[in-house]
């Protein structure tokens, strides 16, 4: 049976990078906002914006940031990982940089989000308990299937290791 998950990710450079993944079809991904859609949430203001991410989350258990150049310690982005965390839902990163966006192109590495969000008051970063992976593969088709083939075994051990923290 596939996982429910909330998908976390910069949507407008990377969300093309998104759509791929949400189609690989291992797991049952979130609708993604139209931008007709999300900018209605955003004239709501940050509470209209919590309460969509809050929305959205239900019903999941694990959060899959995917992460493009610009991802890291993003206002949103860093309020999702840590809703997720607090909510009990498993945590896991995906590069997508290596992805090709709808002009063809592919993007550079960006930071770790998970180096950015504190684990308790135990002085310890996120990331050193949540994995963030980095697909291998020198092709943006060779990374597309290393998501394909790893992902739902990713989001799995992210249970794993969210259930045992």
């Amino acid at each position: 049976m596939a996982r429910k998950c909330f998908f976390s990710f910069h949507y407008k450079p990377d969300n093309a990078r998104a759509s791929q993944v949400r189609n690989i079809g291992v797991i049952e991904g979130n609708q993604p906002a139209s931008d007709n859609d999300w900018e209605s949430v955003t004239k709501g203001g940050d509470d209209a914006i919590k309460k969509w991410i809050a929305a959205q989350m239900s019903g999941r258990t694990c959060t899959v940031v995917l992460i493009g150049a610009e991802t890291a310690n993003r206002k949103w982005i860093n309020h999702e990982i840590v809703k997720s965390w607090d909510g009990g839902l498993g945590v896991v990163g995906i590069r997508v940089h290596g992805l090709k966006n709808l002009q063809g192109l592919t993007s550079t590495a960006g930071a770790n989000p998970f180096d950015f969000i504190g684990f308790g008051n135990t002085g310890k970063k996120l990331s050193s308990i949540v994995k963030c992976y980095d697909p291998g593969g020198s092709t943006s088709k060779d990374r597309y299937d290393w998501i394909s083939t790893h992902l739902s075994n990713a989001i799995e051990e992210a249970v794993k290791i969210r259930n045992a923290n």
